[in-house]
């Protein structure tokens, strides 16, 4: 049986992003963190890969979001829509709320302060969740369109 190409499309946007997000948060940011002696060096670093899947997400959920819309014209508002408005709203705050601010306290060198560490922690939940949700999307069955 073969799937339409907007399945496949969906697919590798799917993996492209849920995937980046997965590696990047989970396994190169902390080797970075475990195998650089300078911790800024490695936060500069993971910052960079951040801000790369961030905008990757930013690209990606557009497109997923018309997919999905084109996929179950029937049922315009669903909980795979919702997943990746939720997802993207994520992207956008972490994006163009938390990264800023932690660059601004890092450029005033509190990296080590309360604030910092309260503001990534904060951050790093809001990446947490929007990885959870992202994984939900990759592991659910595709239900087939309502019109047959």
């Amino acid at each position: 049986m073969k799937r339409p190409a907007a399945n496949i499309g969906e697919r590798v946007l799917l993996t492209l992003w849920v995937g980046g997000l997965w590696t990047i948060g989970y396994m190169v940011a902390p080797a970075l963190f475990a195998t650089l002696e300078d911790r800024a060096l490695a936060g500069t670093l993971a910052g960079v890969m951040f801000n790369i899947i961030a905008w990757t997400g930013m690209a990606c959920a557009p497109v997923l979001l018309v997919i999905n819309q084109l996929r179950y014209p029937q049922r315009r508002i669903n909980w795979r829509m919702l997943v990746l408005l939720a997802m993207l709203l994520l992207v956008v705050l972490g994006q163009f709320v938390f990264t800023p601010m932690m660059a601004e306290l890092r450029g005033a060198g509190q990296s080590d302060a309360a604030a910092f560490a309260r503001l990534h922690g904060i951050a790093s939940l809001v990446y947490l969740v929007n990885s959870v949700l992202g994984l939900v999307l990759v592991m659910a069955q595709e239900s087939p369109p309502a019109d047959g």
